[in-house]
């Protein structure tokens, strides 16, 4: 070590720091990575239908007129729910750990990304934490936006392009920024 040089406090090696998802749920995510490798992120763009069906297939519930492009990353369908006439674009990425709601009429814009976990960074092994996220009915998360852990978009929001939403946004109101900030509110 030299000078004033600090040695690390973190460790997380899976002797001291386990995964917390049950084999179950590894199986699980495996499978269904590969459904969406061979029939969900081949299908057409404009396949809606077999998507949906598959997406139930795998535990999540959607809605009547759902859209998911098939490039959408979900981690685990089983914890997402899609309102009716959701959208999820081009290269979103739902890292739903814990349950993620996208609202009747809602739409989540390219590769946004909603994060349901993180670790807690005041514990040498940095335990997995995670929070759902909720957008409401009528929101809008704009492109390559993302949202925290535990943050609810409220109804027709708006959450701007490659905004870092860290916290709940009002209704109607339209944010932009890292973090975001609330510009104006919408239908003014």
């Amino acid at each position: 070590m030299k000078g004033n040089e600090m040695q690390s406090m973190v460790r997380v090696d899976r002797t001291v720091c386990p995964s917390s998802h049950s084999r179950c749920n590894k199986l699980a995510r495996m499978v269904w990575q590969t459904v969406w490798l061979l029939a969900f992120r081949p299908s057409p763009w404009f396949w809606h239908a077999p998507r949906r069906c598959l997406l139930r297939l795998f535990g999540a519930k959607v809605g009547k007129g759902v859209q998911v492009m098939p490039s959408a990353k979900i981690w685990a369908p089983w914890n997402l729910a899609l309102g009716d006439y959701a959208t999820v674009s081009h290269g979103v990425d739902l890292y739903c750990v814990n349950k993620v709601t996208i609202g009747a009429h809602a739409t989540v814009s390219q590769r946004a990304f909603l994060c349901t976990a993180t670790h807690d960074v005041h514990d040498s092994h940095m335990p997995l934490i995670t929070k759902p996220i909720r957008i409401a009915d009528g929101a809008w998360v704009a492109a390559e936006a993302f949202v925290h852990p535990g943050v609810t978009i409220g109804v027709d929001a708006v959450v701007g392009a490659r905004a870092v939403v860290i916290k709940d946004v009002a209704c109607r109101a339209i944010v932009v920024g890292n973090p975001a900030v609330v510009l104006r509110q919408r239908f003014e």
